[in-house]
């Protein structure tokens, strides 16, 4: 392949939407439940952050896309990969809730751990951090919808999913 080559962009491989629509609304009925009354960039910052951990390709495309047309700066997004080494671009809000998202998101490096638990409950009131705990749950479940069913990227419009 040359450099002015791409690679052949795959094709999905269902619609879950039209295939399980009862399924589809369902996550979409918890997702407006669950950011209800965050801060949208910083639920937008915790899509982001658990989609880059999920390789959901698709899902980085859309709320990538959706935090720039927010507002988001393009700093902050490109640096949330490596966020412990760049703290001071975010709220000690937010780096709770990107850590809270990093452990919710990898259980396979155990439970999640105490400290993080509670830097996340001093950073936010209790009815908050229960929305942030479903906002990181839904991410994860749209991620693995996305890579499973092979959502593809590139082609997505902020505001073209309304939730």
């Amino acid at each position: 392949m040359t450099e002015t080559q791409n690679a052949h962009e795959h094709t999905p491989r269902m619609q879950m939407a039209k295939v399980a629509p009862e399924v589809y609304k369902a996550v979409l009925a918890l997702e407006i439940a669950a950011k209800k009354g965050l801060d949208p960039a910083l639920v937008e910052l915790v899509k982001i952050r658990a989609s880059q951990i999920n390789h959901c390709a698709f899902c980085i495309d859309m709320h990538t896309k959706d935090a720039i047309a927010a507002g988001e700066s393009i700093e902050r997004i490109v640096l949330l990969p490596a966020w412990e080494e760049s703290r001071h671009f975010y709220t000690e809000k937010e780096l709770a809730a990107i850590e809270l998202t990093e452990a919710v998101t990898v259980l396979t490096d155990g439970f999640v751990p105490d400290e993080v638990y509670e830097k996340a409950a001093k950073r936010f009131e209790e009815k908050e951090l229960a929305q942030l705990i479903a906002v990181i749950a839904t991410i994860n479940v749209w991620n693995r919808i996305g890579v499973t069913t092979r959502l593809t990227p590139g082609h997505y419009k902020p505001g073209m999913y309304k939730a």
